[in-house]
């Protein structure tokens, strides 16, 4: 399931929704330039999404991708007020730059008009706190999307955890998260010219894969409070990526667990896996259906089929739908809740702080 990063073509998402036609969540996607934004542009037709509106004032590139995935150039706007002047949307998605999540949530949340943005939620607890009291304010969802999310791993995790697997409580957490960078995968220009800026991206590494590590933690914690967050970044790579940092390792210290972050562009492969190890035993997941499980060292571990995730709950898209239109809740710091990716902004503020200061930051020195 996981494939080279940010290129979601090679997803495999053949579930069949039946969605009445009158029931389809009409989606608008705000920006092109994130190039996960393939992943709803390449979305096999289920039923339950229509994309009737694309925001990109880049003509070129929406062209482009109007070529790759049949779309018509008649639902492309140059703007976000043009768009809405033409069409009715019940929900967005945002693919344009972290730093413009913002101005997405600004424009959009006052008309009730829910909003879904790629990881992370902001590039500051600046923004995320204004796009938190802008949805609260106007009462509409604002999730955000990562790829674990959607790892079969990732629930199986949680589940095992949560319903009396002796693995025992939980003390550390690993998390892996990366590739060998933007540029040695061949990102494209549009998207480089933002996630290697950290004004837009909001950094580096630290950013763009810290994020998965601490949105994971938060759900497997169910919300706890960190102690401290301790954090050390590196540019190994300064001719490549001058403005921002490469390599980040974050320890995020509990009461009672660790959890310990590696976010990189140096891996040698592209990579999102992750350890869970408990007083008595370990959960270890490749990518998204990879899974090995320990709960008695005497017996030995062993490998287990995670299954595939709920029907209509398998992306982000059906998600969406079922928050939308069905009125699903999301539980208590949920992976795309708001709750949850508030706190990962918290975590991903402490890390920069300790990064730059070169000391650990004590949780409550700031929250």
């Amino acid at each position: 399931m996981i494939g080279p990063s940010y290129d979601y073509s090679e997803f495999n998402f053949n579930q069949h929704v039946q969605t009445k036609p009158d029931n389809r969540l009409k989606v608008g996607v705000i920006g092109l330039v994130h190039t996960h934004v393939h992943w709803i542009l390449g979305r096999e037709k289920l039923g339950d999404i229509e994309i009737v509106g694309i925001v990109e004032p880049n003509k070129e590139l929406a062209q482009k991708y109007a070529q790759q995935h049949g779309y018509s150039m008649d639902i492309v706007f140059g703007t976000m007020e043009e768009m809405i002047e033409h069409v009715e949307v019940d929900a967005v998605t945002a693919f344009n730059t972290i730093y413009d999540h913002l101005a997405v949530v600004e424009f959009f949340a006052p008309k009730g008009i829910h909003i879904m943005v790629e990881k992370p939620l902001a590039v500051s607890m600046v923004h995320a706190e204004k796009m938190a009291e802008l949805a609260r304010k106007h009462e509409v969802h604002l999730l955000t999307n990562y790829e674990t999310t959607w790892y079969p791993t990732t629930h199986r995790t949680f589940d095992l955890i949560n319903n009396g697997l002796s693995i025992g409580s939980i003390r550390k957490m690993k998390f892996y998260t990366g590739h060998p960078g933007p540029i040695e995968i061949g990102c494209n220009a549009e998207f480089l010219e933002w996630l290697t800026d950290p004004e837009l991206n909001g950094g580096g590494a630290l950013t763009d894969f810290g994020c998965y590590g601490a949105n994971i933690s938060t759900w497997l914690m169910q919300g706890e409070k960190p102690l401290s967050v301790t954090a050390i970044t590196k540019q190994l790579k300064p001719h490549l990526y001058p403005e921002v940092e490469d390599e980040a390792l974050i320890i995020v210290d509990y009461a009672d667990a660790q959890s310990i972050i590696e976010a990189s562009w140096n891996w040698s492969h592209n990579r999102k896996d992750m350890e869970v190890y408990g007083t008595n035993g370990y959960i270890q997941c490749t990518g998204g259906d990879g899974i090995i499980i320990l709960e008695d060292e005497k017996t030995g571990s062993y490998r287990e089929d995670p299954g595939s995730l709920p029907q209509g709950y398998h992306d982000p898209f059906a998600l969406l739908h079922k928050i939308v239109k069905g009125g699903h809740a999301l539980s208590a710091y949920d992976l795309n809740s708001l709750e949850n990716n508030l706190m990962v902004m918290q975590i991903l503020e402490l890390a920069r702080i300790s990064s730059s200061e070169n000391r650990t930051v004590k949780w409550d020195e700031f929250f």
